[in-house]
């Protein structure tokens, strides 16, 4: 008796879709920190290096290294932090340059 199995792979990299809604959602977080009135600062200050590896991980290349960059630099210094970076990545990546 010989049984077939059936091998379903799902793909490694995150699809466009998907890295939209994570992007907006990462946005989402670094913007919380407005809403509890004095300690907006002090939660930038945990957030910027956390922006800064999930930018990184999730961009990968060139674009990914400026995104970093510049999400840490919008979430490490004051009243900059509204800049919604993981959003605008998504945009400049896949429709401004249109990559897969």
């Amino acid at each position: 008796m010989s049984e077939e199995i059936e091998v379903i792979t799902t793909p490694k990299k995150s699809s466009k879709k998907s890295k939209l809604i994570l992007s907006i959602v990462f946005d989402l977080i670094g913007m919380l920190s407005y809403i509890v009135p004095g300690y907006a600062e002090s939660i930038d200050i945990v957030w910027a290096p956390v922006s800064f590896l999930l930018l990184r991980k999730m961009y990968k290349g060139k674009i990914g290294e400026v995104a970093s960059v510049i999400g840490f630099i919008e979430e490490a210094f004051p009243f900059i932090d509204i800049i919604p970076t993981f959003t605008i990545t998504w945009i400049y990546k896949f429709l401004i340059k249109k990559e897969e």
